[in-house]
This record gives C-alpha cells, structure tokens and sequence, in this order.
C-alpha cells in the first residue's frame, strides 16, 4: 500500500479511534438528568445517549471493541506504510538496506503511537470530559447505530467475559449491589480533594450532600397559612387567577378536613381546560400530592417525591393532620447547597 491510500486511511483510523474514545468518556461522564429533560424535549440524541446510559456494560464494550478495531488498524496499516516510504530515503542518504528499515520503522512506530495518543486518545477525551452531555448528544446516535449492529459480538464478549469471572469466584453482577456507607463516601470525597481531583467547593457540596439526608422535614414546611388554596370546586379561571396573584404555577385544593388529602392542581392544566372552552371543576383536574410524617428525613422525602413523580409533598403531625407543604426544589437545595 503506498502513501497516497495509506494517510487518508491512517487519518480515518485515528478520526474513528478518537470517535469511540470520546463516546465512552462522555456517556460516562454525562449528567442523566440533563440528558432526560432534553430526550423529554424531543431531543433525539439525547434520547439515544440516556439508552447508552441505560445498558452502560454493553456501551462500554463496543467502545473499547471500536477502539481495539481502530489500533490494530494502526498497526497493521499505518506503521508498514509509513516505513516503507521513509526506508528509501534512509538508503538514499547512505544506510545499508538493513539499517534504514530499522530506522525507518522505529520513526513510523514513534509517528505512529504519537498521533494515536493525542489525536486519537488524549484530545478527544479533553474534549468529551470537558463538555460531557454536549459530547453525548453529538456522538449518541452514530455510536448506538454502531453498538446495534456489532450487538451479537458485544453480547457474546461479555457472556464470555462474565464466565471467565465466575469460573475463579468473581461475581460479576455483585458490583451492581455495592453500597456505600455516608462515612465510606466522606473519605472518598476527602481523598479526591487531597489527590487534586475535585476543588474546595465540590468538596463542601458533596459533604453537605451527605449530611443532608438525614435532617427532618421541619425547617423546610411551608405552614399551612402560606399554602395557597382553592376549593375542589373552583373552576379553571379561579385556579389561573390564584396562579397569577400568588405566582405559583401548582394551586392546592383545600378538602376541608385538615387532614392529609391534599390534591393539587396544575396551572398548565387549567389553562387547557379553559381553552377547550370546560368549566371543569378544579377538582377534576388535580392530581394527589403525596403525604409524609413531619419528620421524615429529606433524604427518604426525596425518594418518595420522585416516586410519586410529584413536585409537591404534604407534611402531616404526629395525628395525621396538615403540618404544611413541602416543595421538592427546596428539599433538593437543601442536599446540595452547603449551610
């Protein structure tokens, strides 16, 4: 193969080894919920990079099953190209045959590795772990198109791979499992900092994170005489017209027993229903708002919101009755803004 096919094709190599290199580190580094709310947009990449995320193992075969590929390309394509048009000239200058093809391989091998190592390793990994969902969202779709079409080989990889592991009592579902402790996490958090790898604020963040789960609910209540309410029969321009006083976008209904039925309506779906041209009760349009003890932790009132898929939680005393409202903004600005 001579030097006009052999460039551009070394040029491809690296551009592809660079491609599955950057693909990993972003899909690893990338922030799920950034990338939900974009495939929740319509983001079609988007939606491709949290389904990279979704099965990670697989993903991270096929990058390094890409990067395995592009190298032994390398190898086998671009250090004998470069060799054979560098050799003559050695010879030409004076170098016994012999000689100027070892020189001219080790300088094709040094040229070589060099160019893999920035521009096919070092460069687009920068690139991916400085910007990660931006790096996702513009790799996701080629690299899952790549990732379906090579899937038997991953699959047969990692079955292989997992064999391996279980026939010298390695469990290789058992890191799936692994939990940390509060304490266990505090060191590691500490030992980054002391190794440089994350600053001073990321540390007291990260702390404060881990403290904060197991604080009540208390100090985060909005009493009762703050909640803004209408009653089950109000209709959707009283609902939008409690909205715009108040400028809150979700109105409780109040149900008139102080107990902890609380239901909340959308401003978003009262607007719709006064546009359809209904007079439907408010009441018809709320949903349930979740209820927790008082003295819940936030860490556990956390949980419960997001499995209820609700912004909004009711707080209730020791005997059952509305204590206030609690906002899942404020219980996540509590996890992770220091005190």
């Amino acid at each position: 193969m001579n030097l006009t096919l052999g460039a551009p094709l070394t040029l491809a190599l690296l551009a592809g080894n660079g491609f599955f290199v950057a693909a990993e580190f972003a899909l690893v580094a990338a922030r799920r919920p950034r990338l939900e709310r974009a495939a929740a947009e319509g983001g079609r990449a988007a939606a491709a990079a949290v389904a990279g995320i979704d099965e990670l193992t697989l993903t991270l075969a096929g990058a390094q099953l890409g990067i395995t590929m592009c190298s032994l390309g390398l190898g086998l394509v671009s250090e004998p190209v470069f060799a054979e048009t560098l050799a003559p000239l050695f010879h030409a200058v004076g170098l016994p045959g012999g000689a100027s093809h070892a020189v001219a391989f080790v300088l094709a091998l040094a040229v070589v590795t060099f160019l893999h190592m920035v521009v096919g390793e070092m460069a687009p990994k920068s690139w991916a772990i400085t910007d990660p969902e931006r790096s996702a969202t513009v790799l996701a779709l080629p690299f899952r198109a790549f990732t379906t079409v090579v899937r038997p080989v991953l699959a047969a990889l990692n079955g292989t791979t997992n064999a391996l592991l279980r026939a010298i009592g390695v469990d290789p579902d058992g890191a799936r499992d692994v939990s940390r402790t509060p304490e266990q996490l505090r060191s590691i958090a500490l030992e980054s900092r002391r190794l440089g790898l994350i600053g001073d604020t990321d540390l007291t963040l990260l702390t404060a994170a881990l403290d904060a789960p197991r604080a009540p609910l208390a100090g985060l209540v909005v009493p009762v005489e703050r909640i803004v309410w209408v009653p089950a029969a109000a209709t959707p321009q009283d609902v939008i017209d409690a909205a715009v006083r108040t400028g809150r976008t979700r109105i409780v209904l109040r149900d008139g027993t102080g107990r902890g039925q609380a239901r909340m309506v959308h401003l978003r779906d009262a607007y719709l229903a006064r546009a359809r041209g209904e007079d439907t009760p408010a009441g018809e349009l709320a949903h349930p708002v979740p209820a927790m003890p008082v003295g819940t932790p936030v860490g556990e009132a956390v949980a419960t919101l997001r499995h209820h898929h609700s912004q909004l939680g009711v707080a209730l005393t020791p005997d059952g009755r509305v204590a206030g409202l609690i906002s899942l903004d404020d219980l996540l600005t509590t996890l992770l803004t220091p005190s």
